[in-house]
C-alpha cells in the first residue's frame, strides 16, 4: 500500500463567499489523508504521542490546479514517499468526484521526543509497518 485514498465531503465552512475551497483548508486535507494512511497501516497517531512520540511537519508545499467547491466529494490521496532515520515523506493528489486533479502537495515531517523536544529515530513499530510495503 504505497497509496492510500481516502473520501471527504466539503463542507459549507471551509469554502469562501464564492462557495470555493479556502486555500488554507488544503493542509486540513492533507493530514486527513495522512492521519488514514497511517491508520491503515496500522499506526496509530493518538498511540504514537500516548508513547512519547510527536510528529510535527516541518515542510509543506501545494500545487493549485483546480478549484474544489461547496459539497464535492474529493479523494485525498496520500503517496508514501520515503522514510529516513528521523523523517517521513509524504506526497499528494486531491481529486474531485470527475477525476480531475484539484490540487498536488507534498510533506515532510519528523519525528520527535515530547520529552525533549528534540528529533528522534523514527519507532520501530512505524519502521517496521513500513518496510513491509517495500518488500
Amino acid at each position: 500500500m504505497k497509496y492510500f485514498d481516502y473520501k471527504v465531503r466539503v463542507r459549507y465552512a471551509e469554502t469562501d463567499k464564492m462557495g470555493i475551497v479556502y486555500h488554507g483548508n488544503y493542509a486540513q486535507y492533507f493530514e486527513i489523508g495522512r492521519v488514514e494512511w497511517l491508520r491503515n497501516l496500522g499506526i496509530s497517531y493518538k498511540k504514537m504521542e500516548e508513547l512519547g512520540v510527536m510528529l510535527p511537519v516541518v515542510s509543506l508545499t501545494m500545487n493549485y490546479k483546480k478549484s474544489a467547491f461547496y459539497d464535492d466529494d474529493l479523494t485525498i490521496r496520500t503517496i508514501f514517499k520515503k522514510l529516513s532515520s528521523v523523517k517521513i515523506e509524504f506526497d499528494y493528489e486531491l481529486y474531485n468526484e470527475k477525476g480531475d486533479l484539484l490540487t498536488t502537495g507534498n510533506s515532510v515531517l519528523v519525528f520527535v521526543n515530547m520529552e525533549t523536544g528534540r528529533p528522534m529515530a523514527a519507532p520501530d513499530y512505524v519502521v517496521d509497518k513500513i518496510q513491509m510495503l517495500e518488500k
